[in-house]
């Protein structure tokens, strides 16, 4: 795998590079994944962002496809992990072995990769989902008091199947704030699954091209955290997490009326970044407000809690953000 990174002249120079890998990465992806273009846009700006993704669908939509296909266009290792019941810690961070020298010795797990997709991680009890979530924050796991850092770009894309719910372990709160995006995926159109399986029910062979290499991409994280943000913009994202809070200074009658629980700071954080990276694969050189707007569902969605009013009115949590932007 290249790990060589591109030394740019400018952040202005690096910027242009990144919108014109970001559009290749799109083509490239577009080969094997039909439709589905905010799903595979909301991946990368995490990727970008150095963030994780939850992806919210129902089976058969390509999920595992749309993971594998990313990180071959982006030369990385991938691996996949089907979280069930019975998974223990040790099974995805690794575990220590005696050897024929009767020495410990430890053997890596799953998550020693670049890119994990974690398959319907509400299906693996507590302790399991725990071990996952301290890799994805600390980028490091510890076992039996030894601290082994992953590979870097590490990132995690976990998905969760919204219909069946019966044995399932639904990720608290504070955990589903480790993540990024929560992008949710709906079914194609017409025109679009005619496509998709006219070109799944042959024996058509896609090669792919690798377009960013990991170095390249560890050079665009820190780019997104050196791109300049007017104040007023980034007022705008801090106090569109504000104004989710209920009972509090910012907060609209809206979410007093409808909402248990608001976002946190971590939600302008990512606020900020997101509209960083939104910003510059458009070619701009600085966020705006509506760099803010553009990522602020898929970062939202996720960190804010209805109450018994919003549900037995039919409210969604889409009708909630709408209201707020």
């Amino acid at each position: 795998m290249a790990t060589e990174a591109v030394k740019y002249n400018s952040d202005v120079e690096a910027v242009d590079a990144l919108s014109r890998s970001y559009n290749d990465l799109m083509d490239e992806i577009g080969k094997v994944i039909v439709g589905q273009k905010h799903v595979v846009k909301g991946v990368l700006l995490s990727i970008f962002c150095n963030g994780h993704s939850l992806l919210v669908g129902v089976p058969g939509l390509a999920k595992t496809l749309l993971v594998k296909t990313i990180s071959e266009v982006l030369d990385l290792d991938f691996k996949r992990i089907q979280f069930t019941p019975d998974l223990m810690p040790s099974d995805i961070t690794g575990s220590e072995i005696l050897d024929d020298n009767r020495q410990f010795k430890f053997v890596k797990g799953p998550l020693f990769t670049n890119i994990l997709l974690a398959d319907e991680i509400n299906r693996t009890p507590p302790k399991t989902q725990a071990a996952l979530l301290e890799a994805m924050q600390e980028r490091a796991v510890t076992v039996a008091g030894d601290v082994h850092q992953l590979s870097l770009p590490f990132f995690v894309l976990a998905t969760q199947n919204p219909i069946e719910q019966e044995g399932t372990y639904p990720l608290p709160e504070a955990q589903l704030d480790r993540f990024m995006f929560n992008i949710t995926l709906g079914y194609p159109s017409f025109e679009e699954e005619v496509a998709v399986v006219k070109g799944t029910t042959t024996d058509k062979q896609v090669q792919l091209n690798k377009i960013v290499t990991g170095a390249q991409i560890r050079e665009f994280q820190q780019l997104i955290r050196r791109i300049p943000i007017a104040d007023n913009v980034l007022e705008y994202a801090v106090k569109l997490s504000a104004k989710t809070r209920p009972n509090t200074i910012h907060a609209t009658n809206e979410v007093n009326n409808y909402l248990s629980w608001g976002a946190g700071p971590r939600a302008s954080q990512y606020l900020v970044l997101g509209a960083k990276c939104h910003a510059a694969i458009n070619k701009k050189y600085s966020p705006d407000i509506e760099d803010v707007k553009a990522v602020a569902p898929s970062i939202l969605r996720h960190r804010i809690v209805k109450n018994y009013k919003a549900e037995a009115e039919g409210l969604s949590i889409e009708n909630i953000i709408e209201g707020l932007l």
